[in-house]
């Protein structure tokens, strides 16, 4: 199974985590990742303290845990590449609108993967996917 299949019939819950320039650390509840052609994934964020943290550091970190009770998921080291703001790629990736969106500006913000990880544990064979990239 590859990334864009696991997360596509995967159910569970996301983390994403960011830290800024001084290393004080954020973490917030993320929808899945969008999965792109070129093997990078991209996340769909409001300008709020994750998106100010990635201004200044472009690290971050994924942790997914599958639904269904275990120690399932996997966790994605991340690096970003660049980011759009209120794009119509952006727009025609949204899953979800929520009330009180309008007027606010959106970004999606792209990730190389730099390393796949289960959940639990550090073998790196032992995830349920390996990365293909293409960038």
């Amino acid at each position: 199974m590859d990334m864009k299949e696991y997360f596509e019939r995967t159910g569970g819950v996301g983390v994403l985590s960011t830290a800024d320039s001084s290393g004080k650390v954020n973490s917030a509840v993320f929808a899945k990742p969008h999965v792109m052609e070129d093997g990078s994934v991209a996340f769909i964020m409001p300008g709020r303290l994750t998106h100010r943290n990635l201004q200044e550091n472009p690290h971050a970190a994924y942790l997914f845990m599958e639904e269904g009770g275990g120690y399932r998921g996997v966790r994605l080291h991340l690096t970003k590449l660049r980011e759009e703001r209120d794009s119509e790629l952006l727009y025609s990736l949204r899953r979800v609108k929520y009330d009180g969106d309008e007027g606010r500006s959106r970004f999606l913000v792209f990730f190389r993967v730099d390393r796949v990880l289960p959940l639990v544990g550090s073998d790196g064979s032992m995830a349920p996917f390996k990365v293909a990239r293409k960038i």
